[in-house]
């Protein structure tokens, strides 16, 4: 299984890296909406520090970073070099999300965009994992990911319940509300919803989509 996921990695990190060395910063230059919801409820918890897995080339960062002391983590390269020239309030880590962080570093957030929904099911667990790992007491998560109330859930080849190949190698999980809870047993739900995300890319094009977020708490004794 590990050796799977080592080659999933690589793949995916090749597959990134040419996509953003071809079309650089592909999503545009504006953060989700989503950032400025998570940077309302930081502030409201005194939060100072934020950790962001799969930063990509810190679109999204940019804009907590205004605001908070953030570490970003991305596997892809030619992103992190992206990232460094776009967002210079930002310090950018090159590793995969699916391994555990090689300092004792804790942050009081975790702001996570998209990136839960491209893995299985263990994988998806290990991540979240990871960031509780790094997490204080009392500090809070917020995952966005693919809503099953999106039109695009149910396309493609079923690989697990809910998570459909659309393109050779590549797939996405769809969250239930419930799915979603479930993958964050033993947290205290902070918040929940659903938010239609847009997308607009660099030839102006834009794509819209369904997303879940939940906001999550950890166990102030630990």
């Amino acid at each position: 299984m590990k050796r799977q996921i080592v080659r999933k990695v690589k793949k995916m990190s090749s597959y990134w890296d040419r996509r953003f060395a071809a079309e650089g910063m592909i999503w545009g230059e504006l953060p989700s909406r989503t950032v400025y919801h998570a940077s309302d409820v930081f502030q409201q918890n005194n939060i100072n520090t934020v950790l962001v897995p799969g930063s990509g080339y810190g679109r999204n960062t940019k804009a907590l970073s205004s605001r908070f002391q953030v570490d970003g983590i991305e596997i892809t390269p030619n992103a992190i070099r992206l990232a460094r020239e776009w967002d210079t309030n930002s310090h950018f880590i090159e590793g995969s999300v699916l391994d555990p962080l090689s300092y004792p570093k804790v942050y009081d957030a975790v702001y996570c965009f998209d990136v839960l929904h491209l893995f299985l099911e263990k994988e998806r667990k290990q991540l979240i994992h990871h960031c509780y790992q790094h997490l204080r007491a009392a500090g809070l998560m917020y995952f966005t990911c693919f809503s099953d109330e999106d039109p695009h859930c149910g396309i493609g080849r079923v690989i697990e319940e809910n998570t459909y190949e659309y393109l050779d190698g590549k797939y996405a999980h769809f969250f239930t509300a419930q799915d979603l809870a479930d993958h964050f047993a033993g947290m205290e739900i902070y918040e929940t919803g659903s938010v239609v995300e847009t997308l607009t890319y660099g030839d102006q094009r834009t794509k819209k989509y369904r997303l879940r977020y939940i906001i999550v708490k950890k166990d102030g004794n630990h």
